[in-house]
């Protein structure tokens, strides 16, 4: 580990550090104080509501929509791809980077995690974290009440099910779902051309 860091390089490098550090105590609030005006603004108010989260979040391209509420941890860890919609209820732990691609769908409550604690207590009770990123590549769509955990990625045109807990990569191209989750099948070009007519949605919704 490199001692020359900063708490802030090392929390984004994927190194042990301490949460507590003062400058991402007062980038924390920072954060809060912002969305709590973003949540607290009335519905009709996009542009504004948007611009907030403009200046807040790492990235953002011309068309997203989030659902309020929304929560994070600082903002400028997450990325945007064009396309992106998010449902009520979202909550990204952006501790470490999330970069989220193009058309992007997710459904309400779901929760990114980049942040862990030691599995052993003295360091978890002195304050220790660690978090690793978090990638969600183009054209995925993942159901309601799903938990994402640090250092996962979801692979390119995946669907992941309802009610999931993804604690490992899932590939491109398929539908994946459970706790944990899993890989159910592929995606195939039969379900292109019948669109919803023959498409499970349990094991989506």
């Amino acid at each position: 580990m490199d001692k020359t860091k900063s708490t802030k390089e090392k929390m984004i490098a994927g190194d042990p550090y301490l949460a507590m550090d003062k400058i991402l105590f007062d980038e924390r609030q920072h954060a809060k104080m912002e969305l709590f005006k973003y949540n607290s603004m009335e519905p009709t108010k996009i542009k504004a509501r948007n611009q907030i989260l403009k200046n807040l979040l790492g990235k953002t391209a011309s068309t997203f929509f989030i659902e309020p509420p929304f929560r994070c941890d600082y903002g400028y860890n997450i990325e945007l791809g064009d396309n992106f919609y998010a449902n009520y209820n979202l909550t990204i732990l952006d501790c470490a980077p999330v970069k989220i691609g193009n058309n992007v769908m997710i459904a309400p409550n779901v929760s990114l995690f980049t942040a862990g604690h030691p599995v052993h207590p003295e360091p978890r009770i002195a304050g220790w974290e660690y978090a690793f990123p978090i990638v969600i590549e183009d054209n995925v769509w993942i159901g309601g009440n799903t938990v994402i955990n640090p250092g996962v990625t979801i692979g390119k045109n995946s669907v992941i099910g309802s009610g999931s807990v993804v604690t490992k990569d899932i590939p491109a191209n398929v539908v994946a779902a459970g706790n944990p989750c899993r890989v159910i099948r592929s995606i195939t070009e039969e379900e292109r051309l019948n669109c919803a007519k023959n498409q499970k949605i349990e094991e989506i919704r």
